[in-house]
């Protein structure tokens, strides 16, 4: 069971284990970390809009065209964005870091 680093850009961080085969947004959701996934995971928001940490980012399938497509909806997209719905968790993404993107930590500040 991999174990997931979610952060933010104020230092909190949270540990989340969940199974092979998980989605981002599912061990999010699953462990009460505030990625909302609006459209369930259809790729349709972008509001589970994340960064992942390089070393893990080689490890991720490139993003489907639909990805990127829905990602040029995202804020503050860079070479490392993609969507939390899109990213199947394997043992070998154990300790990876995610961040959240900005539009997500200002939903969580009430902006």
């Amino acid at each position: 069971m991999p174990r997931i680093y979610f952060l933010t850009d104020v230092g909190l961080c949270q540990a989340v284990d969940a199974p092979v085969g998980a989605s981002i947004l599912e061990a999010a959701k699953a462990h009460g970390v505030p990625l909302t996934g609006t459209c369930g995971g259809s790729m349709v928001c972008a509001t589970c809009h994340v960064y992942i940490d390089e070393e893990h980012l080689a490890l991720l399938n490139a993003p489907s065209d639909a990805e990127e497509e829905t990602l040029d909806l995202a804020f503050s997209v860079n070479k490392n964005s993609r969507l939390g719905c899109q990213i199947r968790l394997t043992e070998h993404m154990d300790g990876m870091h995610v961040k959240l993107a900005p539009t997500m930590l200002a939903a969580m500040a009430g902006r």
